[in-house]
């Protein structure tokens, strides 16, 4: 069925068009809460949307209204525009960095596209032993991959050191939190996260086989 098209400017907009603007969102919402290190109550406290309705939301399981959109854009500080996809490239590298309280940055190399996520994490050094990091879960599945540094992952009951790499893959919905286990030096590493489940596919082809004499 084609969609019904609406015309803006010189562009046509079709209600295909929306409906999977509308889809994609709910990826891009959890993703950019996600980045600022929140939690579906912290920012429930913080917009008085419960937290049953941010889940159906960033799951897809409900479309939001302006309203809820422009109060999370606000809370994440992203625009409407990184929102709904249609941002212009980012220019520079160094001018997509984004910074925590916690002092980590983040680089987004994807911009707000679905499926998969990209982004590169600093965390800074630390002078002294830092405490097991601060857990938490969440749908979907991760792969870290350590570029310098040392660095503590915490997946349930398991606490790993990670050194330049070393990768590490696991179901997000286990509790999980990271820290710099290198006082006097910064930790660098890669993330590649599926919010739905998406995970790699290697496709290194097998080792071939003894020559025949």
């Amino acid at each position: 069925m084609v969609g019904r098209h609406v015309r803006k400017g010189a562009e046509r907009v079709t209600s295909d068009d929306v409906a999977d603007t509308l889809a994609a969102m709910g990826p891009r919402l959890r993703a950019a809460r996600e980045h600022r290190g929140s939690t579906l109550t912290g920012v429930s406290c913080a917009t008085g949307i419960s937290p049953s309705t941010l889940s159906r939301i960033e799951t897809s399981r409900r479309k939001p209204t302006l309203e809820v959109v422009l109060q999370l854009a606000k809370e994440y500080g992203v625009s409407l525009d990184e929102l709904a996809g249609t941002a212009p490239a980012a220019g520079p590298r160094t001018s997509a960095l984004q910074r925590f309280g916690d002092d980590k940055a983040v680089l987004p190399l994807t911009r707000y596209v679905g499926g998969l996520h990209a982004h590169k994490h600093v965390l800074p050094a630390v002078q002294e032993p830092p405490a097991r990091p601060r857990q938490v879960s969440h749908d979907g599945w991760e792969w870290l991959c350590v570029l310098y540094g040392r660095l503590w992952l915490a997946l349930g009951d398991q606490d790993l050191v990670l050194s330049a790499g070393d990768v590490a893959e696991f179901d997000t919905r286990n509790p999980h939190g990271v820290a710099n286990a290198s006082p006097g030096g910064p930790v660098e590493y890669l993330i590649m996260f599926g919010p739905q489940g998406e995970r790699l596919r290697p496709r290194t082809p097998p080792a071939p086989g003894p020559r025949a004499r």
